[in-house]
Parts: C-alpha cells; structure tokens; sequence
C-alpha cells in the first residue's frame, strides 16, 4: 500500500503549494485514511491564508492536527472526509470525518475520526465540522418556540444555523444578507431572507456570523427589548466598534459570544466534543444542506482556489475540494 501523500502548505501569506509527505506505519489504535473530498472554510481559512490570525490568538486557533506555526509555513485545514484504508476491523473501508487539513493520505488516532453514516453523502460530510458549529450556537442561544430569530450573515455558519432554526416551531426565522443572491439559497432552506435595510425587527434573539461590524451593528438594531445577539463571527486582527450608547443600556440589551472550540457551558456536562460530531453528521442526512456546497476543485488546484477565495474573485459558501 501507498506510503506516501501529498498535502497543501501555506509557504508564506498568501503563496499556497502542494507538498510531498511521508507517512508512518498505522499502529494498533490508529487509521490510514485516504481523502475523498475535503472542505474550505472561506472564513477562517481565508484570514489563515492571508495571514490574519492575531498573534495572540495563535495556540487557541491551531487546528488538531496543524503542522508549522503562524503566520507560515503551515498546513491549515479541518474538513476532511475519507476512507479506512488501513485500521480497526470496525473501521476498515468506512467514510470518516476528521478534522484534518487538506491532504491525499493520513495517519491518525482511531478516535480522532467519525463515521459518516450511510444516509449522509460523503460529499455532504464536509459540512459536518460546520454544521457542528451552528449546533454549539443553538445550544448557546437556546431559541425557543415561537421566536422571532434574525440570522445576519449569510455565510457557511449562517445558512447552517438558519437551517437548524428553520426546526423551531412557530420560529419566525429571517436570514439577512447583503447580498441578494442568498435569497434563492434561503428558499432552499427553509426560511425567509432579507438585506439589511428591510429586515423585520424586534426580534427576541439574532445570530450574528457575517464578520463585519456593519452586521454586528444591524444585529443590534434589529432586537427588541431585553434581547439578544449571540456573536458567531471570528474578526481575526480586525478591530470592531460598536454602537453602546443611543438605546443599547436603556433597552437593556445583550451580546455574547460563541465559539466551536468549546462545547457550550448549557450541554459541557452532558455532551462530549465527540457527540457534536456525531449529531452534526447525522442531521447531515437534510438534503437542504446540499445548498451549501456552490463550488467544486480538485486538490491539485487548490493553491489558486484558496487564492481566488481570499481575493473575492471566487465567491463561495463550502468550496469542495476532490480528489482523484
């Protein structure tokens, strides 16, 4: 069998290769996989490649199996789907999820992967490690029957949040984006869409994931009293202000944050990083989610797409990365 793999490197910011590797021998708890397909994170892997990640921040947002350091040279990524090569008999010639960076082959810990289960495409599976993000921020925000729920930002985490608020009953659920062509992505999941400028308001709870402080702000505006804006977006060195005087301690509002690197402090003690994973695969089994998926590559031309995906010049939600 192949003991050799090749794998996407950041050499510099901004200056992307594909790179051999070797690979070592599978131990006793540990899985060869090979990649099918594996997931681009336009967001934060973007800020990555651009070489955004503030210096402090730089332990917290290593990837579980990172190799090289910040700002470069590092290989970077976490949406990864393949096939048990070489493993467990439980495992061997299963699709996992595993949240490893964008590579042919890898050696890993047994643990470390997730079986996709037969309902959920492969192809789809790359969402899982988003999917699992929207599931930390619904049990962050805790939506409740009959909300009125605005998501700002119609981004990966965005549409997967909405798509989960879409199960509340008698939620009134709004994605808000500023750009129109989100909308026929919001008709495909299930729920209403609107630019900023016509977003219905006094909503009692908003989900903000756009990453801009025009969105943070809109998020604001768009509460009624004693409301809430759960914060989902990661502004890398940016800095953002936001509008606290005017109405903000009068209506008596909140914001706070959420982050997937955490299980949120309502399940830590019942829920485990790896039951997220495994509920976030299988609500994978949606086909409203294949909306997600707007743009396909194959590995070898992934140092131009992440390129393209930094610039603009390629618009995408989850850009899909093949390999043959």
């Amino acid at each position: 069998m192949e003991r050799a793999a090749r794998a996407f490197w950041l050499r510099s910011p901004e200056k992307g290769e594909i790179r051999a590797t070797g690979l070592p021998e599978t131990g006793p708890d540990e899985v060869l996989v090979r990649t099918l397909y594996s997931g681009v994170s336009r967001g934060t892997e973007t800020l990555v490649f651009q070489g955004r990640v503030p210096e402090s921040q730089y332990e917290v947002m290593r990837a579980p199996f990172q190799e090289g350091h910040f700002p470069a040279p590092v290989k970077y990524g976490y949406l990864n789907v393949g096939v048990v090569e070489d493993g467990p008999p439980g495992l061997l010639g299963r699709n996992v999820f595993s949240l490893y960076p964008h590579q042919t082959r890898f050696v890993v810990p047994a643990s470390a992967v997730t079986v996709v289960p037969d309902a959920v495409p492969p192809g789809r599976a790359v969402l899982a490690g988003t999917v699992e993000t929207a599931v930390n921020a619904l049990w962050d925000a805790a939506p409740l029957v009959g909300d009125r729920i605005a998501v700002v930002g119609a981004g990966m985490v965005g549409c997967c949040v909405a798509r989960l608020l879409a199960g509340v009953p008698g939620a009134r659920v709004q994605l808000v984006d500023v750009d129109p062509d989100r909308a026929a992505v919001a008709e495909r999941l299930g729920v209403a869409f609107a630019p900023p400028s016509r977003a219905a308001g006094e909503c009692d709870l908003v989900l903000h994931a756009s990453a801009t402080e025009a969105g943070l702000a809109r998020s604001l505006e768009l509460l009624g009293r004693e409301g809430e804006v759960v914060d989902l977006s990661w502004y890398g060195d940016r800095r953002v202000s936001l509008p606290l005087g005017e109405a903000f301690h009068s209506r008596r509002l909140t914001v706070r944050a959420s982050q997937v690197g955490s299980v949120s402090p309502a399940r830590r003690a019942r829920r485990t990083h790896a039951d997220r994973t495994a509920l976030a695969l299988d609500l994978l089994a949606d086909p409203a989610f294949d909306a997600l998926i707007t743009g396909e590559s194959a590995f070898e031309d992934l140092p131009d797409v992440l390129s393209r995906l930094a610039s603009g010049a390629l618009p995408a939600l989850c850009h899909r990365i093949t390999y043959g």
